[in-house]
C-alpha cells in the first residue's frame, strides 16, 4: 500500500498498487507498507490476516496481495460493502482456492451478512437445514480480532510536512536510465525541449511493459505527476475538464459524483465512461494509470479512446506540452442516447477484443436520426469512426430498416484482414454488427419507453482433528509474509544469478552463437552451454529423449540453449538477451493435424468392440480441446549450493519430484546421486507443472554452480514459454446407438499435442484411455491414443493427468446422441451409467460405486426439473439471451498408472521433550499435504497437532520418493506416516502399560533412558490394480448467454473449489494462441487470462455424499485434488445446451461441433443468425492466421 499526501487534493491517499510496475523513483515522499509490516506471527495479527484461519490461504504465494488489498481498502472504508470488496479485487489472482473462501473471510468486514435472511434458498438455506450459520462454518467468525482503525500505523509526520512544501525538481540517476521529477508545467515543457525523445510518465503502466518484456531503454524518463496543472479537476459550464495525470480512480469518483448531482440527460457519456472503467484492469493499476496516458498510447483496443471519440470530447494541447481534454456536456441533449460495450475473454481485469461507444441524437419529438457518431477500437490499427455508416444513416428512422442498412454498411466499412493481429477476425467483424445491434435495442427500448461439512462421528476426541477443518499450518505464516519460498532464502555469499539464453526458433540448426555483446554487460561472470556440462547431456523424466541444452538443433521456441551467470538478476537477464544466435531455418509441425511424426502408438486397450456394431456417426465425429498454462503463482525456481568436496551440491527446487530432481541433476554433474541433496520447503503451486519441466532449469542451475552458489527464479514470460502446459487433444469418435439413447458400441481415438520430447505423454495418453467412457457402461469399446511430436515446448503433467481430456470427449459424443435422438441430455446421461459390480473396459470391478446416489442427490439439491422448466420458459421469452442447464457425472480413477510409483516413505522422531519431527516423501504446494500428515500422525500417535512439525522434504530423510502428484499423495504417504508411527506405538507400549497414569513426555522419557529407538521409517505401497479406487462425484450448473457477443456467466453451481475454477478456465477461458511459426503469443497475465473473482458463479452449493466410507485408504480419505476440475465440464455442456436453443431460433437443429475452450468467439459463433452470415470466414489457404489450433 502506498500512501502519500496530495497536494492537489490536500489530504492523504491511500492506495495498493502493483509492486512490479511501481519505479522506485515515483515513491519519493511516500509511506509504502507492505504485509510483513501489518502484523506478524510473533507479534500480533492485523485483523485483515483473518484469512488464514478462514481457509482463504492455500500454497499461499497470492496471499500478501489479497491481504494489502484488503487492508487498503479498510484504511479508505472501514465498513465496505460486499461491492467494494469484490472491486477491490479486481486484479489478484489466485489459482489454488476458487476464491469462495478468501471472500468468505472478508465478508465478516462487509455491512451486511451473506445470509439470505430466510428469503428461501431451498435446501441451501441454514434455515431450512435447521442449523444457523455458525453450526455449518468452517470457522467461528466470533474469534476473529475486531477492526479498530484508530490504531492503525498512522502516516509519518515528516512526510506530511514534506508535502505540504513547494515541490521542487528531482533528479535521480541510474545505471542507465535517468528519472527526473520536474515541480512545474514550465519545468516539464523545457525539459521536454531538451530531452524530446524522453518518455513521460505516471503510472508506468505501459512504459513499464515494453521496458522488461521487449528490451526497450528509455534513457531518459519525465515524471510530471506532481504538476498542479496537470492534477486539477475543474468544472464549468460547458463540463468537467481533467489535467492529463489525474489518475483512472480520481476521474471515476468525480464522475460518480457528477452522476449523481447532475440531470440524467446531462449525463449518459458519464455513465458510459463509469461502465467502461468498473472493467478497466484492476483497482491497482486504475489507481496509477493517468487519464493523459490512456489516450496517448493510442491503443487500438482502448476501453476509453471510443467512448472519447464518440463523444466528441475534446483534447486540448499546447505547443510544448500540457494536456487537457473536455467532456462535453455541450453535446448533451435531451433526445440524446449514448452506450459504451467492451467485450473481452474474461469480463474482469482483461484487454478488449472490441469496444465502441456510440452516440445518437434524435429531432425533437421524433425517432429521425440528426446526429450519430460510431466509434470502435479492435477493428484497425487505431480507434476507428465508421464514417460512411454514420453518414448513411443520419436522417432515418430509428427502426428495422436502419438496422438492416447499419449492419450491412458496418459490413462493408468494417474489414481486417484475415491475418490481423490478435486473430478472430469473423468474431471481431460480427462484434461490430451485435454491438451495434444491442445499442439499437437499447435505445428502441428507451424511446418506447453454502457451503457445508460433514460432522466428525459421535464421542471423537476434540484433540483428534482427522475430518475436522483445520487451518493450513502455515497459513498464518503465509497471511504476514513470513512464509519462506525458494526464493526468499537469503542470498548467500558470492553467491551469482542466472538467466537462460533460449531459441527463437521453433526447429532450427544453431550454425553459431555470439556473446561478445554480451560480456559487456556489467556483472557477467560466465556463460553455461552444453559443452559445459561435465556429466551427461542426455535427460527426460521417463524417457532419455531431451538434452539439457540445446547443442546442434533447437525443436521449439523457447528450447534452452545456454544461461548466462552475473553478479545480479537484471545483469544476468540483459545480457541473455543480446547474445546472437545464427540459425539455419526448417519447417516447424506446430499443430495436431499436421504432425506427421508419432513417437509411438499407445496401447490398444481397452477392446470390448464388436465389428458386427455398425456404428451410427460417419465419417468420424471431431472434439478439440485446447491446452493450458498451469499459472501457478511461484514460478520455477532453484538456489544451488555447492559444497566445495566430493561433487557435493544442496539444490533448494520449486519442484513436485525431489528424488528425480536429484537423480538427473546427479546424471548432469556425473557424481552418484547420493552427493546431491534435494529440499523442498514449499511450492506456491504446482497442478503438475513442477513435477518433470521443473527439472531442466535446477540441471542448467546446478552445472553453473560448480564453485558458487548460484540462483534463478524465471520470469512469468520465460516460465511459460519454456516449460509448456497441458497436452491439447484432438479426439475423434464414431457411437452406436439404439433410437432410445442407449448406447452400445463406441470406437474413439485420441491424439495429444506432446510436444518436442516425450515427457510425461504416455502416461497421460495412458490415463485419457483409462477414462475414455467416463462413468458411461458401454458394452463394445475400442480405444486407441497417438502422443503427436511437434515444435512445441514438450507438454507436461497438469492436474488430471489426461483423465479430463478423456472425459471431455465422452460428453461430447453422449452430448451428439441426445441431440441426434431428440432426447432430453440428463435422460441419455442417467440410462447409460455403470451399476455397482460392472466391468470397465480394463476389467477392473466397481465396488462402493455410488454415482447413482450421487446423480439423485444433485437432481435433488438443485431443484432440476423445475430448473429445467424455468429455462425452457427464459428461452422461450428471451431472443438474444439464452440460458443451458447440465448435469455431468465424472469417475476418476485414483492411484499412478505406473505401478512402481505407488509407493511412499516416511520418517518419524520423537524427541525427549515429547515433540515429534516428521518427514515424509511428499511436497506441500498449497494442497495441505503436511497438515494432513500431522493429522494422520495426531491421531496415530493420540497427540495434539501441536506436538508435530514437519519441516520440509528431502532427499537425505526420505529417498526414493514418488512424485506429488496423481491425487495419491494423501493416501500413500498418509499410510507410511501412519506404519511409522504403529512401529513407535509399539515401541512405547511396555512403558504405558507399566505408567497407565503417566503423560506422553513421560513415556517418551522412559523409553529413552531404557535406550529405545525413538525413531521410526514408515513405508506404504498398494495393491498395484490400475486404480486403487475411484472418486465419484456429479456437477449441475446453469448459464446464461449473450447471443450477439457470445459472454456467458454461470447462474448457479452444484460445485465450485479450486480445481473446478481451474476446470472453468480450461472449458470456457484459457486459451493458448501460437504463431504458425511456433511462437508463444500469450504470455503472461496480460494476454492469458484464468478465472479472476468475477467468474466465481453467483449461486453455488457443495455437497459431501454422507454415508459412503473408503476402506482403500488411510482413516476413511478420500482424494479431491484432481476430480474437481472435470466437474466444471457441466458448465461447457450448459453452454452447449443455451447455444443449442439459440441455433433453434435460426431453425438449426441436430449434433454441431463447440471446441473446448467455450470461449465467447466459439459460442457467438456457435449461434448462427443473419449477423454471423454477413462476415463469413476467409477461405483456409488463402492467407497466413495470426494463430494457429495446436
Amino acid at each position: 500500500m502506498i500512501s502519500k499526501f496530495h497536494p492537489h487534493l490536500k489530504c492523504i491517499v491511500h492506495h495498493a498498487v502493483n509492486a512490479c510496475l511501481a519505479p522506485v523513483c515515483s515513491l519519493h515522499h511516500c509511506a509504502v507498507i507492505t504485509v510483513d509490516g501489518i502484523g506478524t506471527v510473533a507479534s500480533r495479527l492485523h485483523p485483515v490476516q483473518r484469512i488464514a484461519k478462514a481457509h482463504g490461504s492455500q500454497c499461499g504465494f497470492c496471499t500478501p496481495g489479497m491481504v494489502m488489498s484488503m487492508y487498503t481498502l479498510l484504511r479508505n472504508n472501514p465498513e465496505p460493502s460486499m461491492v467494494d470488496i469484490e472491486e477491490a479485487f479486481q486484479g489478484n489472482l489466485c489459482r489454488c482456492t476458487g476464491y469462495r473462501p478468501i471472500l468468505e473471510g472478508y465478508k465478516t468486514f462487509a455491512k451486511k451478512s451473506a445470509c439470505c435472511g430466510g428469503r428461501g434458498r431451498g435446501k441451501g438455506c441454514c434455515m431450512a437445514n435447521n442449523c444457523n450459520e455458525e453450526d455449518i462454518s468452517m470457522y467461528d467468525p466470533s474469534k476473529f480480532i475486531p477492526l479498530d482503525p484508530t490504531q492503525e500505523v498512522i502516516f509519518p509526520p515528516e512526510l506530511l510536512n514534506l508535502g505540504k512544501q513547494p515541490p521542487r525538481q528531482m533528479k535521480f540517476k541510474g545505471e542507465r536510465v535517468l528519472w527526473i521529477q520536474p515541480s512545474t508545467l514550465t519545468e516539464l515543457l523545457d525539459l521536454k525541449s531538451h530531452y524530446p525523445e524522453s518518455k513521460l510518465v505516471v503510472g508506468n503502466t505501459e512504459v513499464g511493459m515494453p521496458m522488461k518484456f521487449k528490451n526497450l531503454l528509455y534513457p531518459v524518463i519525465l515524471a510530471p505527476a506532481y504538476i498542479s496543472e496537470l492534477n486539477s479537476v475543474q468544472h464549468t459550464k460547458q463540463g468537467i475538464v481533467f489535467g492529463a495525470a489525474c489518475t483512472l480512480t480520481l476521474l471515476g469518483e468525480v464522475l460518480r459524483d457528477a452522476v449523481a448531482k447532475l440531470p440524467t440527460y446531462q449525463t449518459e457519456v458519464f455513465k458510459a465512461i463509469l461502465e467502461q472503467l468498473r472493467w478497466f484492469a484492476g483497482k491497482q493499476i486504475r489507481n496509477v494509470a493517468a487519464i493523459g496516458g490512456n489516450i496517448m498510447t493510442a491503443s487500438p483496443i482502448s476501453d476509453l479512446n471510443p467512448v472519447f471519440m464518440a463523444a466528441a470530447c475534446k483534447l486540448t494541447t499546447m505547443s510544448k506540452g500540457t494536456v487537457h481534454f473536455f467532456l462535453g456536456r455541450s453535446c448533451a441533449f435531451i433526445g440524446q442516447y449514448f452506450s459504451a460495450f467492451k467485450q473481452s475473454p474474461r469480463q474482469e481485469d482483461d484487454i478488449a477484443i472490441v469496444t465502441c461507444g456510440m452516440n445518437v441524437v434524435f429531432k425533437e419529438g421524433s425517432n429521425i436520426v440528426e446526429k450519430i457518431l460510431l466509434s470502435f477500437g479492435g477493428m484497425a490499427p487505431t480507434t476507428v469512426i465508421p464514417k460512411t455508416t454514420c453518414k448513411k444513416l443520419i436522417g432515418s428512422a430509428w427502426n428495422e430498416k436502419l438496422l438492416e442498412d447499419a449492419c450491412a454498411s458496418l459490413a462493408e466499412e468494417m474489414v481486417l484482414p484475415p491475418s490481423a493481429p490478435g486473430g478472430m477476425v469473423p468474431y471481431r467483424r460480427t462484434l461490430t454488427l451485435s454491438l451495434f445491434f444491442k445499442f439499437y435495442l437499447t435505445v428502441k427500448h428507451y424511446l418506447a419507453v453454502d457451503l457445508q461439512h460433514e460432522a466428525v462421528p459421535p464421542g471423537q476426541s476434540s484433540e483428534d482433528f482427522v475430518g475436522r477443518p483445520i487451518m493450513h499450518l502455515s497459513a498464518l505464516k503465509q497471511a504476514t509474509g513470513e512464509a519462506v519460498y525458494c526464493d526468499d532464502i537469503p542470498c548467500y555469499e558470492n553467491e551469482l544469478h542466472l538467466a537462460l539464453i533460449t531459441s527463437t526458433k521453433a526447429h532450427a540448426h544453431i550454425l553459431s552463437i555470439d556473446t561478445g555483446e554480451a560480456m559487456t554487460v556489467p556483472g557477467v561472470v560466465a556463460f553455461v552451454f552444453a559443452k559445459d556440462i561435465p556429466g551427461s547431456n542426455i535427460t527426460g523424466p521417463a524417457f532419455y529423449d531431451e538434452s539439457v541444452l540445446a547443442e546442434k538443433m533447437v525443436t521449439c521456441v523457447g528450447h534452452i540453449v545456454g544461461a548466462v551467470v552475473a553478479d545480479t538478476q537484471a545483469h544476468a537477464q540483459r545480457a541473455a538477451k543480446v547474445v546472437k544466435i545464427t540459425y539455419d531455418e526448417l519447417k516447424p509441425i506446430i499443430s495436431i493435424q499436421v504432425s506427421t511424426a508419432v513417437f509411438m502408438k499407445s496401447v490398444e486397450l481397452y477392446e470390448k468392440y464388436v465389428n458386427q456394431i455398425r456404428l451410427t456417426f460417419n465419417p468420424y465425429c471431431e472434439i478439440h480441446i485446447g491446452g493450458q498454462e498451469h499459472f501457478y503463482l511461484e514460478t520455477n525456481c532453484t538456489v544451488a549450493v555447492p559444497k566445495g568436496e566430493d561433487g557435493e551440491m544442496e539444490l533448494f527446487v520449486s519442484t513436485q519430484t525431489a528424488s528425480k530432481t536429484q537423480a538427473l541433476v546427479a546424471k548432469a554433474l556425473g557424481v552418484p546421486a547420493n552427493r546431491i541433496v534435494c529440499r523442498v520447503k514449499r511450492m506456491g503451486g504446482g497442478f503438475g507443472g513442477k513435477e518433470s519441466r521443473s527439472i531442466i532449469l535446477s540441471t542448467v542451475v546446478a552445472v553453473a554452480a560448480m564453485k558458487r552458489p548460484v540462483r534463478c527464479m524465471l520470469d512469468r514470460d520465460e516460465d511459460m514459454l519454456v516449460t509448456g502446459g497441458r497436452h491439447p487433444f484432438l479426439g475423434r469418435y464414431k457411437v452406436g446407438y439404439m433410437t432410445s439413447g442407449k448406447i452400445i458400441a463406441l470406437d474413439v481415438t485420441f491424439y495429444a499435442n506432446a510436444g518436442n520430447s516425450k515427457d510425461l505423454s504416455f502416461s497421460i495418453v495412458e490415463r485419457a484411455l483409462f477414462h475414455m467412457e467416463n462413468s458411461y457402461n458401454i458394452p463394445h469399446v475400442c480405444g486407441t491414443g497417438y502422443m503427436c511430436k511437434t515444435n512445441l515446448p514438450s507438454n507436461t503433467a497438469f492436474r488430471g493427468f489426461g483423465g479430463p481430456q478423456g472425459m471431455m470427449v465422452a460428453e461430447s459424443w453422449m452430448s451428439d446422441v441426445a441431440l441426434a435422438c431428440g432426447i432430453p441430455s440428463y435422460e441419455v446421461r442417467r440410462m447409460n451409467l455403470y451399476n455397482e459390480g460392472d466391468l470397465t473396459p480394463f476389467n477392473q470391478r466397481l465396488e462402493q460405486f455410488t454415482i447413482g446416489k450421487c446423480w439423485e442427490e444433485c437432481l435433488d439439491i438443485s431443484n432440476y426439473m423445475k430448473r429445467q422448466g424455468a429455462v425452457e420458459e427464459f428461452n422461450r421469452q428471451h431472443r438474444w439471451t439464452k440460458r443451458g442447464l447440465s448435469i455431468i457425472p465424472t469417475k476418476f480413477g485414483i492411484s499412478f498408472t505406473s505401478v512402481f510409483l505407488n509407493q511412499a516413505g516416511a520418517l518419524v522422531h520423537i524427541y525427549t521433550d515429547g515433540s515429534v519431527l516428521l518427514t515424509h516423501g511428499g511436497t506441500e504446494m498449497g494442497q495441505g499435504l503436511h497438515t494432513k500428515m500431522v493429522q494422520v500422525a495426531s491421531r496415530a500417535l493420540g497427540i495434539p497437532c501441536s506436538k508435530i512439525f514437519i519441516s520440509e522434504t528431502s532427499t537425505n530423510t526420505v529417498a526414493n520418493t514418488s512424485p506429488t502428484a496423481a491425487s495419491a499423495s494423501s493416501d500413500l504417504n498418509g499410510m507410511a506416516v501412519y506404519n511409522a508411527c504403529q512401529t513407535l506405538l509399539q515401541r512405547l507400549e511396555p512403558y504405558k502399560v507399566k505408567n497407565p497414569k503417566g503423560s506422553w513426555e513421560d513415556w517418551v522419557n522412559a523409553a529413552y533412558f531404557d535406550r529405545v529407538n525413538l525413531s521410526a521409517n514408515g513405508f506404504y505401497n498398494n495393491s498395484g490394480r490400475a486404480f486403487n479406487y475411484f472418486s465419484y462425484g456429479v456437477s449441475c450448473s446453469e448459464v446464461e448467454i449473450d447471443c450477439l457477443t457470445g459472454r456467458q456467466k454461470v447462474c448457479s453451481d452444484m460445485w465450485t473449489s479450486g480445481a473446478f475454477m481451474q476446470g472453468l478456465g480450461l472449458f470456457t477461458l484459457e486459451e493458448l494462441h501460437y504463431s504458425p511459426q511456433g511462437s508463444l503469443l500469450t504470455r503472461g497475465p496480460g494476454m492469458y487470462k484464468i478465472p479472476a473473482f468475477g467468474d466465481i458463479p453467483v449461486e453455488l452449493q457443495v455437497s459431501l455424499l454422507r454415508d459412503s466410507p473408503n476402506d482403500k485408504a488411510i482413516f476413511s480419505s478420500k482424494v479431491l485434488g484432481e476430480p474437481p476440475l472435470f466437474m466444471a465440464a457441466s458448465v461447457f455442456y450448459a453452454i452447449k445446451d443455451a447455444i443449442t436453443a439459440a441455433r433453434s431460433e435460426s431453425g438449426l437443429s441436430g449434433p454441431f461441433r463447440l471446441d473446448s475452450p467455450a470461449t465467447s468467439e466459439r459460442i457467438r459463433n456457435a449461434c448462427e443468425d443473419r449477423f454471423t452470415k454477413l462476415c463469413p470466414p476467409a477461405e483456409p489457404g488463402t492467407y497466413t492466421p495470426w494463430a494457429v489450433r495446436v
